[in-house]
């Protein structure tokens, strides 16, 4: 009975461990049912108490970041404080050209899809913002907040601070405001709606409407902008829908990448200068245990292959065959357009990961992603470190 699981432990904890006789005799003997030696007994409740852990932690990230909500709920309106929560920023992101006139905060797991898709924005865009890591487990960076998933993004508005919720509708929302800045970010959010619905399963679900769409008061569009909207659109989507879903069960494919992924995370996030060794000793071998368990899930449940290194490759493909039928840099054309910057977006969380590197080797993304990087290097701002 105890054998499956004290594996999984054994190769989460102790990876480096060679199981030996004594090891094995340790915590698979079955010649009592209970165990003799204090010794014993201390390992296998120790084991026990960071399995429950691991499986709290998982079910925790996996109840509030994947599953869908069963019953209404507010905590996804648009909520403007009176005053700021307090923050302390890891970093903010200055760019000397910024005229845009916003003042935001954003609060994100570094390596987050969603949350790389609105930095690749701000990026794009060449707003000025700070940045505010949250422990993907504790998050109480975020307590200040009924809506507890990321990327949250505030921003300063006259009367407060504006909650901005959703990746995709964050980035419709701001990119509406700059194309015409008649409108307050307080009024354009009331163009995006939070809307709750019974999906297939019977559950009531929360979306937000019109988030695909770009709000502007352009004269009518003639048929080949109205068709390159439409097809932005639909590859945002695609990212959303799509490219995501391929990557946790790519970069979490097997315990080893699973750890190796976190510790990325750990290394790019800055968690170290963020969170005391504790706190990041949890994130990355909780994560690391939880992730590896929910990828599986998620595999069935977004149809992907069994080997899900090809349904990664066949996603970078499909993209690649729209981006080279344009026959130029971009789907965009010569700049990157909004679809552009969701698909670098979540690609660029995981970066580096195994699985990006046979990405590069096995399809002709690479290329893209270059040129993408090296257009926001002309865009962004610089990145000035604000912890201690």
């Amino acid at each position: 009975m105890w054998r499956p699981t004290f594996t999984i432990l054994r190769k989460v904890v102790f990876p480096h461990y060679k199981e030996t006789s004594s090891f094995s005799k340790l915590f698979y003997s079955t010649k009592s049912r209970f165990p003799r030696s204090t010794a014993k007994l201390t390992l296998i409740s120790a084991s026990v108490g960071v399995l429950v852990g691991a499986g709290y932690g998982g079910y925790t990230h996996y109840k509030i970041n994947v599953k869908k909500p069963t019953q209404a709920t507010e905590v996804e309106e648009y909520v403007l404080l009176k005053e700021a929560p307090k923050y302390q920023a890891q970093y903010r992101v200055v760019n000397d050209s910024d005229n845009s006139n916003l003042e935001l905060v954003l609060f994100q797991y570094r390596t987050c899809p969603f949350c790389c898709k609105v930095r690749s924005y701000l990026d794009a865009r060449g707003i000025n913002y700070e940045v505010v890591e949250v422990d993907a487990v504790l998050r109480q960076a975020i307590r200040w907040s009924n809506y507890k998933k990321v990327p949250i993004l505030l921003a300063k508005v006259e009367g407060g601070y504006q909650q901005l919720l959703d990746s995709t509708a964050i980035i419709s929302m701001l990119e509406t405001y700059l194309r015409d800045k008649s409108y307050q970010l307080s009024d354009i959010v009331k163009f995006y709606p939070a809307t709750r619905f019974v999906n297939d399963s019977g559950k009531v679900a929360t979306d937000i409407t019109n988030k695909y769409f770009v709000m502007h008061n352009a004269p009518v569009l003639d048929e080949k902008q109205k068709a390159a909207e439409a097809e932005e659109r639909q590859w945002r989507q695609w990212a959303d829908q799509v490219l995501v879903h391929t990557l946790s069960p790519n970069v979490y494919r097997t315990v080893g990448e699973a750890l190796e992924t976190f510790k990325w995370f750990e290394e790019v996030g800055g968690w170290k200068q963020s969170f005391p060794a504790w706190e990041c000793a949890l994130m990355v071998y909780v994560g690391a245990a939880a992730m590896w368990i929910i990828s599986k899930r998620l595999k069935s449940r977004h149809n992907i292959k069994d080997d899900v290194r090809q349904s990664l490759y066949d996603a970078a493909n499909d993209w690649m065959k729209a981006v080279q039928k344009k026959g130029t840099p971009f789907l965009g054309g010569n700049k990157p357009n909004l679809a552009d910057i969701s698909v670098f977006g979540v690609l660029s969380s995981i970066e580096g990961c195994g699985a990006f590197e046979d990405l590069k080797t096995n399809t002709s993304i690479g290329k893209w992603f270059q040129d993408m990087k090296m257009n926001m290097k002309e865009t962004s701002g610089k990145h000035l470190a604000t912890y201690a």
